[in-house]
């Protein structure tokens, strides 16, 4: 099923059933009022979503409304947890390699997580506000998915079965600041602003067979200022997938339901296939002229992240956003 939060002036939203060809929906009333409310309580809430999900599909559900992704709040619009993951170690790579270092052998065998702000997170098409553009305003395409409860030390594989709902995401950063934000040893903070996610999450059965070991196996693109620049392969290159992000943090705590999980930055070997962030298009060019040309971002840009089943369709609706100064 495919599930949104619509604004409604509260800090929650109101849960919406959203159908498959994203073209419809009917509020949850009834059933769950916030998405929090069906995790807490999935096995009892879940099967009255669905069902809510078959009717509305079959064209029998009274109260349908025209989906709107613009009236969309992050489908989880504050989590008890976000926690994002650099699963992809060509990114890692790649942005090593242009300023000369190494990447330790431990990051092929222990993932790279960190743990970012959960209390304030960007709906598909708000703009994204920045109080100033030499900050290296970069986006960052990833996918990302809502857990239920994991308890601590489960194992990877058992870990997948908390995998209550997947979503896109745009995990802003502001490249200049980092730097100096890791020279103290602390890791980010300032440099991750809030981040957007999809207007619609779903579970895990909507992919269909693109949902295979732990990795969404469908192409993720990115289209800046209308040109698409990414047309990345979600699922080989990912080196550790969901299960193993999630027994990562479960490793010395319980994982709680509402806790979402990013894979961080997509990114393949195969450079025509594009870039999910600029900072991997700037290391790029770095190794093969010896000097980033591509600028960040301006107020101005906008950024488009969406990702199409094997029908065509849009799985999770489009991020779509402008970036702005600060009001």
């Amino acid at each position: 099923m495919k599930l949104a939060t619509y604004k409604d002036g509260s800090r929650d939203g109101q849960l919406v059933v959203v159908s498959r060809d994203l073209a419809s929906a009917h509020y949850a009333t009834g059933i769950a009022t916030k998405l929090q409310q069906a995790l807490d309580d999935w096995n009892f809430v879940s099967p009255q979503l669905q069902d809510l999900y078959t009717t509305l599909n079959s064209g029998k559900a009274r109260h349908v409304f025209p989906f709107d992704p613009a009236l969309c709040m992050a489908p989880l619009p504050r989590a008890y947890q976000w926690a994002d993951g650099s699963a992809y170690l060509n990114h890692v790579e790649l942005v090593r390699k242009a300023r000369n270092a190494e990447v330790p052998e431990s990051f092929y065998s222990d993932p790279l997580m960190y743990q970012g702000g959960s209390d304030d997170f960007l709906g598909p098409c708000d703009d994204a506000r920045f109080a100033d553009e030499a900050w290296g305003i970069d986006f960052e395409a990833e996918v990302a998915v809502i857990t239920g409860d994991v308890a601590m030390g489960t194992p990877a594989e058992s870990a997948l079965e908390g995998v209550r709902l997947l979503m896109l995401a745009n995990d802003w950063s502001l490249r200049h600041l980092i730097p100096t934000e890791l020279a103290k040893g602390f890791g980010f903070f300032q440099s991750k602003p809030a981040t957007a996610f999809s207007p619609v999450a779903v579970t895990p059965d909507e992919l269909g067979d693109a949902w295979q070991g732990g990795r969404v196996h469908l192409t993720l693109q990115s289209s800046w200022n209308g040109r698409k620049v990414g047309m990345c392969e979600a699922g080989p290159e990912m080196t550790f997938h969901f299960g193993q992000l999630m027994a990562h943090i479960a490793k010395t705590r319980n994982v709680r339901a509402g806790s979402i999980v990013g894979s961080g930055t997509a990114s393949n070997k195969d450079w025509s296939k594009g870039y999910s962030c600029i900072a991997e298009k700037r290391a790029i060019e770095t190794i093969e002229s010896g000097a980033p040309a591509t600028e960040f971002m301006k107020f101005g840009d906008t950024i488009r992240i969406e990702m199409k089943g094997r029908d065509g369709l849009s799985v999770f609706g489009a991020i779509e956003q402008k970036v702005a100064g600060a009001q």
